[in-house]
């Protein structure tokens, strides 16, 4: 599940970016995706995804719901839930046991949510506009950091909706992710508890600080 959630937020939380070395043409682009969250009340989907192996031959899939709210967001996969509060994550395996973290210490080498909804790619990134044919943008992002866990992320723009609907990531061993997103409310009222896990509501489970 932290593999997943570690680029969901792309597909509705970018805010971007103004480097020189980048495409002005995909510059544009994201700036109007950035633009259009800013005025998001809060967002609810499904997300989907599956993983491939660099043959192309499907590893695996899974389904999952997704709600963010400015820098907060909450994640559920199967009896696994991501939740975040702008400040903490905390890991729920569903079961017995709760991980909690500090934003600030995710691994470095990671895409993480809170990064994802910050100014970083200032540094962080390279894209360029190779397609913008049919009814999406496509943008390809390289890392310019090359100590992270994936080499190459591709993201398509939906040009009416002015967002990303869809992405392709390819890790360091060429293994491929695909995310999609569906069912997309984005004036969602969500109220801030729901980023943030009630030990009251789960009696039992062990938490465990990071």
């Amino acid at each position: 599940m932290k593999k997943i959630y570690l680029l969901l937020l792309m597909f509705t939380g970018l805010s971007v970016l103004a480097n020189a070395q980048n495409d002005p043409n995909a510059k544009k682009v994201l700036d109007e995706v950035s633009a259009k969250i800013k005025t998001f009340k809060g967002i609810t989907a499904n997300f989907s995804y599956t993983t491939k192996d660099r043959n192309k031959t499907v590893k695996g899939s899974a389904k999952g719901v997704i709600n963010i709210k400015g820098q907060k967001y909450y994640l559920k996969q199967g009896s696994t839930e991501i939740f975040c509060d702008g400040s903490k994550v905390w890991n729920f395996n569903g079961e017995d046991e709760v991980t909690v973290a500090d934003v600030d210490n995710e691994d470095t080498k990671m895409l993480t949510p809170q990064k994802l909804l910050s100014n970083f790619y200032d540094q962080d990134f390279t894209y360029k506009l190779v397609s913008s044919e049919g009814s999406s943008h496509q943008i390809v992002m390289y890392p310019t950091d090359k100590r992270k866990n994936f080499k190459q992320v591709t993201v398509y723009v939906d040009k009416t909706k002015k967002m990303i609907l869809k992405a392709t990531v390819v890790d360091k061993s060429d293994n491929i992710i695909e995310f999609s997103l569906t069912n997309v409310n984005t004036g969602a009222a969500l109220p801030d508890s729901k980023f943030m896990f009630d030990s009251a509501k789960h009696p039992g489970v062990e938490v465990v600080n990071q």
